[in-house]
């Protein structure tokens, strides 16, 4: 990841977490044809010292035999985006841009054994029912037979991160005026995800006067 200005950069442990709460993203690897990717769901861990994002592909996904102990992976999670055009700046001769969050992680990845699959599925279910309001569902509730038949079609991956990087691209570089017009803006939006980056925006420079709608 090309950071465009250090002021953009989000500090790692904030980039753990921020991937952390997000739990789905790309995964990019290489093989001789060239890249492959998918979409997964993930948990993050600590093993020896060590930050560890679990996936799983379905048996049949092409990035399973690429997981071969010695091949990089590497995780792309997005979070909100907004184009902004340049007329919303309360100075004039900005450039349109695209406000973003993102954070990418990459390492080595290992195919594990079978036998952990349901370890794998249990705690991939136990952080995304947290975030439901309702009584969580887990797989003891499936009906034994068939949870077996879905835990063996899949094959969890292990990739061991030694590199991590992200970017906030919030208009950190501009002046308070402009920041407040975007925010006030993103806020005004029928966009779930503006609305969510007009806040984060606000949080970064709490004391200027913003319109709240």
């Amino acid at each position: 990841m090309h950071v465009l200005r250090p002021q953009f950069r989000i500090e790692e442990q904030r980039a753990l977490e921020f991937a952390g709460r997000r739990g789905f993203g790309m995964i990019v690897a290489a093989d001789a044809t060239g890249p492959r990717a998918s979409h997964v769901p993930f948990v993050l861990a600590e093993r020896d010292g060590r930050t560890i994002v679990q996936i799983h592909f379905t048996a049949r996904n092409p990035l399973v035999e690429l997981a071969d102990g010695t091949r990089r992976f590497l995780l792309i999670v997005a979070g909100d985006d907004a184009y902004i055009s340049n007329d919303w700046y309360s100075s004039p001769d900005n450039v349109s841009t695209w406000l973003y969050e993102a954070v990418n992680l990459s390492g080595v990845a290992h195919l594990r054994g079978q036998a952990e699959n349901r370890g794998h599925g249990d705690a991939l279910l136990a952080v995304a029912e947290a975030r439901l309001p309702k009584q969580p569902w887990d797989l003891q509730q499936m009906e034994a037979a068939k949870r077996e038949s879905m835990l063996a079609a899949i094959r969890v991956i292990d990739l061991v991160v030694d590199q991590v990087e992200g970017q906030a691209k919030l208009n950190q570089h501009k002046s308070d005026a402009d920041h407040v017009a975007i925010a006030d803006r993103l806020a005004r939006s029928e966009e779930t995800g503006h609305r969510r980056l007009a806040r984060t925006m606000r949080a970064l420079r709490p004391g200027l006067d913003y319109d709240l709608p």
